[in-house]
């Protein structure tokens, strides 16, 4: 028994149907990618995953990041090379006390001179238990004793330690001068470090040090020498009683400092090996993870896109409690929804081919059999015919054109309050102006306090009521009654329609919601309604969050005295709007 005479009234929105949104997204050409888009088939075909290498870049970045910053160690070498300054500075004291105490004769300190042959003795043997070399200066700054040299009258024979013979360690000793030398170029200082040279006769000339330690300063001095190798120096005046009588320096290379920064990064380097190791795996791990699921969806999207069918399904991971997981349900969900709504466009087409049909075959019927009778009034009442005919087809394709635009227009418009005691009252108000006589009355109860606001649009849900309505009036007996009621639970509004009809026949509580049903009162006029309005009515209720049922009325004595249609709406229980005061029942 549904109706739609409120259906004209409904505003009509421009905008794409249903069924052109659903076909758009499974297209039947394979158009070419000139914009840069995914070829057809061509998801999963790549040999390497361009997101598991990301993620392993961004795994290993950091990781090499601080490696490098390690193995750099220019603060530990600085440490080291501070602490053995200091070390020579404290050692050099000693050693040039011990020579002014031990190798200054006691005399007029403007002639008196350090004894040569003590000097060198106390030298060899207070500098034999380190690697240290120990050089003194006469206050002339002649170099006078050396403890790497034999110093004679004629020259000087110099000790130095030979390198070990090469043997079979000889590419390891070219990674080592590899090693050295690139670790040469990052440590900071080295390439501004004075050059290191040694002259055949030396003298305090040679060194800024020894100068200023002839002052009477002490001094230290950081320079490079050929092999690489830092020479770090430290001279201090060797006095008796605040006299000077020369200037001991003390020098000693870096390889002891090279070869602790060496062990040093050895340790980071199998530090870094298992972290990066690990880091790899891990960071291998978590692309797969990412980077395989998405590739099926996508694998599964695109199959799903050429076949076309059900049967290519988004494969599901039930198993993951995380983002893929909610991704792959949720674009389950909108699959089954798209074929679903595919299906239905796909029933509403072969429903509207039907629906025309009939009107189409009457009118053909008649356009012939009116082409071949001479009777005018014959062809007067078949004209009429046809004029029926073409009315219907004219509201059947008119309502069915207002019904593909309703899901778009929906999907635009957003639910705000409604004052339902405002609007009810208008409605009642309209539908008396307007009634013809004889027709039902409305019977309006409201209750006497409290809000009716309802989660709704506006003029969608006037439609509805003007279905409800009409479609109530239509099958009231003559002067009858069409009884509207509305009430506030906690959280919804309830607005029903009543009228004092047939009802609705047993099992058909459901099936008068679907489109095109149409079961009309005896008496009418056939093709008078198109069978939408019950439905559209229940797609607008339901899009803000509401239902819409139908129900028989009974009577005292168990029959049938007329047919309830129920709407629930969400309530705005915080909403104020102006409303009509009202009485609790208006006759």
């Amino acid at each position: 028994m549904p109706d739609d005479s409120g259906l004209k009234s409904a505003k009509v929105y421009g905008t794409a149907s249903p069924a052109r949104r659903s076909a758009s997204l499974f297209s039947a050409g394979e158009p070419e990618r000139e914009d840069g888009r995914h070829s057809p088939g061509a998801f999963g075909r790549r040999r390497f995953s361009r997101l598991t290498l990301r993620i392993l870049a961004i795994g290993i970045f950091p990781l090499a990041t601080i490696f490098g910053g390690l193995m750099y160690l220019g603060v530990y070498e600085r440490s080291l090379v501070d602490g053995r300054l200091l070390a020579l500075g404290t050692e050099a004291r000693m050693i040039a006390g011990a020579l002014g105490e031990t190798a200054v004769p006691p005399g007029d300190p403007e002639t008196t001179e350090i004894e040569i042959e003590t000097a060198r003795k106390v030298l060899r043997r207070l500098v034999r238990p380190t690697r240290v070399r120990a050089r003194l200066f006469g206050r002339d700054g002649a170099l006078i004793a050396d403890s790497r040299a034999l110093l004679e009258r004629g020259g000087a024979v110099r000790q130095e330690t030979l390198p070990p013979p090469e043997g079979p360690s000889r590419v390891l000793g070219v990674l080592t001068d590899v090693y050295d030398w690139f670790f040469f170029l990052l440590s900071q200082g080295r390439d501004r470090a004075a050059v290191y040279r040694e002259t055949p006769y030396e003298s305090a000339a040679d060194y800024e040090e020894v100068r200023r330690a002839l002052g009477g300063d002490d001094a230290s001095m950081v320079r490079v020498s050929e092999r690489d190798r830092l020479i770090l120096s430290f001279a201090i005046p060797v006095q008796r009683y605040k006299n000077i009588y020369g200037a001991l320096m003390l020098s000693i290379s870096s390889a002891g400092i090279d070869r602790s920064v060496r062990e040093v990064r050895q340790d980071i380097v199998q530090v870094f090996g298992i972290v990066f190791i690990l880091s790899l795996l891990l960071s291998f791990y978590l692309a797969r993870a990412i980077s395989q699921p998405i590739a099926r969806l996508a694998a599964a999207a695109d199959r799903m896109r050429r076949l076309r069918t059900r049967s290519a399904a988004i494969p599901a991971f039930p198993d993951r409690r995380d983002e893929i997981g909610d991704l792959s349900a949720a674009l389950g969900d909108l699959t089954t929804e798209l074929f679903d709504r595919m299906d239905a466009i796909e029933r509403f087409a072969a429903d509207v081919s039907h629906e025309l049909k009939n009107p189409l075959s009457s009118l053909r019927s008649a356009v012939e059999t009116a082409a071949r009778i001479d009777d005018p009034e014959k062809q007067k009442r078949l004209m009429a015919v046809i004029e029926q005919d073409v009315d219907r087809l004219d509201r059947l394709i008119t309502d069915i054109a207002n019904a593909s635009r309703l899901d778009a227009e929906l999907a635009r418009l957003a639910p705000g309050p409604v004052d339902l005691r405002q609007l009810l009252y208008t409605l009642a108000e309209v539908y008396r102006t307007t009634a013809k006589d004889g027709a039902a009355d409305i019977r309006l109860e409201l209750p006497a306090t409290g809000g009716l606001i309802a989660q709704a649009v506006e003029d969608r849900l006037v439609q509805v009521l003007r279905n409800l309505v009409a479609n109530a009036e239509s099958f009231s007996p003559p002067d009858g009654t069409i009884r509207i009621a509305a009430s506030a639970g906690k959280s919804s509004v309830t607005v029903t329609v009543e009228d004092e009809g047939p009802g609705i026949a047993p099992g058909k509580e459901e099936e008068i919601f679907q489109r095109f049903y149409s079961e009309r009162p005896a008496g009418e006029a056939f093709g008078q309604h198109s069978g939408l309005g019950l439905s559209i009515s229940r797609q607008i209720v339901e899009a803000v969050g509401g239902t819409l049922r139908a129900e028989n009325v009974p009577g005292p004595d168990g029959s049938v005295r007329g047919a309830r249609f129920t709407i629930t709406l969400p309530r705005l229980s915080g909403a104020r709007m102006p409303g009509n005061g009202g009485n609790g029942v208006t006759a």
